[in-house]
C-alpha cells in the first residue's frame, strides 16, 4: 500500500486523490467531535476513544507496519506533546460551549494559520483567487459563529471562556496539522506514520482521566464503549485521510477543505443532537461550501 501510495505522489491522480481525501476527512472530522460532545462527559469520551484505538493500532504498529526509522523517534515526541495540547483544550471547549457555536470557531480559526504555516514550512503559496476563496470559508465559519452566538442558549455563562478556547484550539489545529504532514513526508511508509501515531497518542488521555473515572455511571460504560468503538474506527480514518491528502497534495489546501467539516458538523448537530438550523444557518453552511469550492478552482484542481 505504501507502495501505491508512493507511486502517484506528485502526480494529477495523487491532487485528485489528496481532494477526495481531504473531504472524507472533513465529513469524519465533523462525526469525530460530534461523538466526543455528546451525553458523556468530553474527558471521558475521549479518553475512551484513545482506549480502543491505542489496542486496534498496537498490534499494527508492533508487527505489521515496517519499524519507524531513528530520525522518526524525537518527530514522534514533538507530535504526541502538540496533541496532548490540543486534546486538554479540545475538552475544555466542549465542556463549556454548545457543540455548533465553538465547532465553527476551533475550525475557522485553524485554516488560515495553517495556510500561512505550510507556506513557511513547505514553500506552498496560495494566489489571489484562492485567498479570496479562504476570504468566503472563513467568513461563512466566523459568521456562522457569530450567530450561534447571538441565538443559541445553551451554555450561555460559560460561552465566552469557551470561544477563546475554540480560538486556541484551532491554533494548535493548525500547529498539528502542519507538523504531521511534516512527519508523515518524514518516513518512507506513511502508514508506520499513522499507526505509531494512534498507539503512542492513546497513552495520555487515559492516564490523565482515571480520577474522573471513579464517578463515572457503571450503566453507561456499555454505551460509552460502543461509542468509543465507533470513535476509534472514525479517528482512524479521519487523521489517515488527512495525512495521505497532506502527503500526496498541498497542505494549505488540504486544511482548507478541511474546514467543510463545519457544513457537516452543523448537519449533525441537528439532525443527531437536536440542535436548530434554520435558514440563516443554512446560508452561512453555503458559504463555507462556496469557499471551498473557490479554493480548489482557483488552484486549478
Amino acid at each position: 500500500m505504501g507502495e501505491l501510495i508512493a507511486g502517484i505522489e506528485g502526480t494529477p491522480a495523487g491532487v485528485r486523490a489528496a481532494l477526495v481525501l481531504a473531504l472524507m476527512a472533513a465529513f469524519l472530522h465533523a462525526l469525530f467531535g460530534a461523538l466526543q460532545k455528546g451525553r458523556f462527559d468530553p474527558w471521558i469520551s475521549r479518553a475512551a476513544i484513545d482506549i480502543c484505538a491505542g489496542l486496534m493500532a498496537a498490534p499494527v504498529a508492533l508487527f505489521v507496519v515496517p519499524w519507524p526509522e531513528a530520525h522518526m523517534w524525537p518527530v514522534f515526541a514533538g507530535m504526541v506533546v502538540i496533541h496532548i495540547c490540543y486534546k486538554v483544550l479540545q475538552a475544555m471547549t466542549y465542556q463549556r460551549g454548545a457543540f455548533t457555536v465553538v465547532y465553527p470557531v476551533v475550525r475557522g480559526s485553524a485554516p488560515f494559520f495553517a495556510v500561512i504555516g505550510s507556506g513557511l514550512l513547505f514553500g506552498e503559496h496560495f494566489n489571489a483567487g484562492q485567498w479570496a476563496g479562504l476570504g468566503v470559508l472563513l467568513a461563512g465559519i466566523f459568521g456562522l459563529a457569530l450567530y450561534n452566538l447571538r441565538t443559541v442558549t445553551v451554555d450561555r455563562e460559560t460561552m465566552v471562556p469557551a470561544l477563546a478556547l475554540a480560538c486556541a484550539t484551532g491554533a494548535f489545529v493548525a500547529l498539528y496539522t502542519n507538523y504531521d504532514a511534516w512527519g508523515v513526508r518524514a518516513t518512507r511508509d506513511p502508514f508506520t506514520f499513522i499507526a505509531w501515531f494512534f498507539f503512542l497518542d492513546s497513552l495520555f488521555m487515559p492516564l490523565y482521566t482515571l480520577r474522573r473515572w471513579r464517578n463515572f455511571p457503571s450503566q453507561d460504560v456499555v454505551p460509552l464503549l460502543k461509542k468509543s468503538v465507533l470513535g476509534a474506527f472514525v479517528a482512524y480514518f479521519s487523521f489517515g485521510s488527512i495525512m495521505m491528502a497532506t502527503r500526496l497534495g498541498p497542505v494549505g489546501k488540504a486544511a482548507v477543505l478541511r474546514e467543510t467539516s463545519t457544513v457537516f458538523a452543523a448537519l449533525i448537530g441537528w439532525l443527531v443532537l437536536g440542535e436548530k438550523v434554520g435558514p440563516r444557518r443554512t446560508a452561512f453552511m453555503a458559504l463555507i461550501a462556496t469557499g471551498a469550492v473557490i479554493v480548489e478552482l482557483a488552484g486549478g484542481g
